[in-house]
């Protein structure tokens, strides 16, 4: 096995890309630490849920690059990432990370707006008089 481990995340937007080096338990996010580009304790948290998970936490250092989509967004695929890394790195994590639901690619988008309407779904407000 080689030391460093690479998998795609990806949830609305966002796609993340993550590295796994054995390590001290560092994560960088687009060369931030996690709590300095997620300052949200919420999504810090998300991010972290695959290593709490498998009991890696801290034992690797974890470099991300993320771009496009929103905040939660893009800690969604933060975590979709490090989940893919970690099966590639031990295979037999794959029955835990899948059972938690963090391997699957969550399908969920923006819809589009129609047109002659406000939004995707709101109609303009039908006036009988």
């Amino acid at each position: 096995m080689s030391d460093r481990h690479y998998a795609t995340g990806k949830r609305k937007r966002a796609v993340a890309r993550c590295w796994l080096m054995p390590g001290q338990g560092n994560i960088t996010v687009n060369k931030k630490p996690l709590e300095q580009y997620f300052t949200r304790e919420s999504d810090t948290m998300v991010v972290r849920q695959p290593l709490a998970l498998t009991e890696t936490l801290g034992q690797f250092d974890i470099l991300v690059t993320v771009r496009g989509g929103g905040v939660s967004g893009q800690a969604g695929a933060v975590r979709h990432g490090i989940a893919r890394a970690l099966v590639s790195y031990n295979p037999e994590f794959r029955g835990v990370l899948k059972r938690a639901g963090f391997l699957t690619r969550d399908p969920r988008k923006k819809e589009r707006k129609k047109y002659g309407q406000r939004g995707a779904r709101a109609r303009y407000q039908y006036s009988k008089r």
